[in-house]
């Protein structure tokens, strides 16, 4: 985590940098021989991990520059946390299916990160649903449907097959990872995801 923290300040700080020849195995890997029909950007992150928490203005920029036939989504993972980051995973999920993604992630970073709240489970993250004018009815609702559960087991199908050990990571185009290691700037990062997502071969 203190390597994300320090990288985190090099992409406030640095200048500004252009895309510049982006190299294989070093900006970038290749984890899979063939890309997705369309363009797209998962973020692998986790509301429990620091570095995805101060990822999120970066990300939040990102996603204003992709072009409009470049998706972006978002996969929670349950590698951080023990049983609480299953139950992350599960707010995650009710926030995409009751259609509250915007609202509810910055909600529940601030009251993890900055309120440092004592969440254990989802049901303690219901006030925090309330307040984003989401009903107790439909609260209950979401996390005892079956959909809930269908999103979770494909979050946790995703994790495994791209084999995620560390957050936040981003895929493109299920055949790029992004080497957050070797990150300078944020608009290195910014450039280096969209050579990415409309990289050919």
């Amino acid at each position: 985590m203190k390597k994300f923290a320090l990288l985190f300040i090099a992409l406030i700080l640095s200048p500004l940098t252009q895309a510049a020849d982006f190299k294989e195995g070093t900006d970038y890997f290749v984890i899979n021989k063939v890309a997705t029909a369309k363009p797209e950007v998962v973020e692998y992150f986790s509301f429990l991990c620091p570095a995805c928490f101060r990822f999120e203005p970066l990300v939040a920029d990102l996603k204003k520059s992709l072009p409009n036939d470049v998706t972006f989504r978002k996969n929670h993972t349950e590698s951080m946390g023990g049983n609480v980051g299953v139950e992350m995973a599960k707010a995650f999920a009710v926030a995409s299916l009751l259609k509250k993604k915007d609202e509810m992630l910055p909600k529940i970073f601030n009251a993890i990160h900055v309120q440092r709240l004592p969440i254990a489970n989802i049901n303690d993250m219901q006030p925090l649903f309330m307040d984003a004018g989401i009903s107790e009815k439909k609260f209950n609702s979401a996390i005892k449907s079956y959909k809930l559960k269908r999103t979770t087991d494909q979050m946790r199908q995703n994790t495994k097959k791209f084999q995620i050990n560390s957050v936040p990571s981003f895929i493109i185009n299920g055949k790029y990872r992004v080497n957050n290691e070797k990150i300078t700037s944020a608009e290195q990062f910014k450039s280096l995801v969209l050579f990415l997502s409309q990289k050919k071969d």
